[in-house]
């Protein structure tokens, strides 16, 4: 079997039917959500209608993320048990350090998975931590964030329902612009001014949708983290997963002046660039003003962008042109990332 893999990112839809899915172990009666393209976390079910639900996401030490390397760890996994509708409870951690590596680096790295557990109520309860060679930046090779809950409180990307309105927070791009404003800091600030850039920088700390999925999930019948691939890709899976169509409309996608501008700058699209922190939701008509107002109050930025129907998957640009909306097989960002880092 000839299966095309991709240069860098997660395999695709097409990777994952043709080699992982039918292939998943012993069956159990217990697996409500299990192992499917586009849907962020599975869900267990414990006893009764009880449920644990369970994420893993690595995270790769790009340099710009250093930083902030210990909030992104638990911020990116704990968002994707948040987006089924279950605060996330307990983590365990893998992480994975050059030989280069000094113990300040580590207590730095760790001081930050201590705080941000605290924050979000996560209690730690295993994991691993060592120096091996091979590796560049330090790597979490594997975070799981563990999650309980009620099965009715699940809001899977397979639970969107025609009439759904498809609510978009915060905007396109906020992963790629926050690391690439980072990475190529002094460059952006020759082309467009210390300000714009300070703006786009601080997009690395919006890399989260725990609070806004949260706040919403009671309202909402689907939620996902537009991640690789960005709103377009989020939402074609969010589609996909329920078997629904869906109209995106590009005039209502609000793209925030600093993540337009270094859009431009890296010559990559915001809206196929990847997101995570972008929390995509579908829920009923009826929801929208009160899903709105949730989110406003506090202070996270939203809009309506679209609807799910039984139709096709479209997209309808700003001169009114219809376009079918397919997955993004390529993320823009990594070609960018991997360019400026040479630079």
């Amino acid at each position: 079997m000839n299966i095309e893999m991709p240069k860098i990112g997660k395999i695709d839809r097409s990777v994952f039917n043709k080699v992982i899915k039918g292939k998943l172990g012993k069956g159990n009666k217990n697996i409500i959500i299990g192992p499917k393209h586009g849907v962020d976390a599975a869900a267990i079910r414990v006893e009764g209608s009880k449920v644990m639900v369970v994420a893993e996401d690595p995270t790769f030490g790009m340099p710009s993320l250093i930083p902030n390397f210990g909030w992104a760890i638990v911020h990116i996994c704990a968002s994707d048990v948040a987006v089924l509708g279950v605060p996330p409870e307990y983590i365990t951690t893998c992480l994975l350090f050059p030989p280069s590596t000094d113990s300040g680096q580590l207590e730095r790295i760790w001081k930050q998975v201590h705080e941000e557990c605290e924050k979000l109520g996560i209690s730690v309860v295993g994991g691993h931590t060592g120096v091996y060679p091979g590796i560049d930046y330090p790597l979490n090779g594997g975070a799981t964030v563990f999650g309980m809950g009620d099965e009715s409180e699940l809001t899977p990307p397979t639970n969107a329902r025609p009439g759904d309105s498809i609510i978009m927070t915060k905007g396109p791009a906020i992963e790629a612009v926050g690391v690439l404003a980072i990475q190529s800091e002094e460059e952006l600030k020759k082309e467009y001014g210390e300000k714009l850039v300070d703006k786009a920088k601080d997009y690395i700390k919006d890399m989260t949708v725990v609070k806004d999925s949260l706040i919403i999930s009671d309202k909402v019948n689907a939620m996902h983290d537009a991640t690789e691939g960005g709103v377009l890709n989020g939402i074609y899976e969010i589609a996909e997963a329920s078997e629904m169509g869906c109209t995106i409309y590009e005039d209502k996608i609000e793209i925030p002046y600093e993540i337009l501008k270094v859009s431009e700058y890296f010559d990559i699209d915001p809206l196929k660039a990847i997101s995570e922190g972008t929390l995509l939701a579908t829920c009923p008509s009826e929801n929208v003003d009160e899903v709105i107002k949730s989110l406003n109050s506090e202070n996270i930025n939203c809009w309506e962008i679209g609807k799910i129907h039984d139709g096709k998957k479209e997209f309808v640009r700003e001169n009114g042109k219809k376009e079918k909306l397919k997955p993004i097989i390529s993320d823009p960002f990594w070609h960018a990332h991997f360019e400026a880092l040479k630079e």
